[in-house]
């Protein structure tokens, strides 16, 4: 199962998105969750805090592709500092 997220998830979008994974959380079963970040601009700590819960409770795969993305990634994970430097590596920033 993979949700897809894009743009800025923030306030009520962050409150939208733990809606959902309320919703998808009993279909997912024995499934892998995928969190697709690559199109993600901005997650505030509410955001954050809903792709935290998300990804504790399923161990879910975090696709990012941008190196914003892969901060956000990293905020998720607790290890922003190691993603941010792969994310400037793979932008060909030093």
């Amino acid at each position: 199962m993979t949700i897809t997220l894009e743009g800025r998830v923030v306030g009520p979008w962050a409150e939208e998105l733990g809606r959902v994974w309320v919703e998808a959380a009993p279909r997912l079963g024995t499934r892998k969750l995928v969190l697709d970040l690559r199109n993600v601009t901005y997650a505030d700590a509410g955001g954050n805090s809903a792709l935290r819960t998300i990804s504790s409770a399923t161990g879910a795969e975090l696709v990012a592709s941008t190196p914003w993305s892969q901060y956000i990634a990293g905020q998720v994970r607790g290890n922003e500092k190691d993603l941010t430097r792969q994310g400037a590596e793979n932008a060909g920033i030093e």
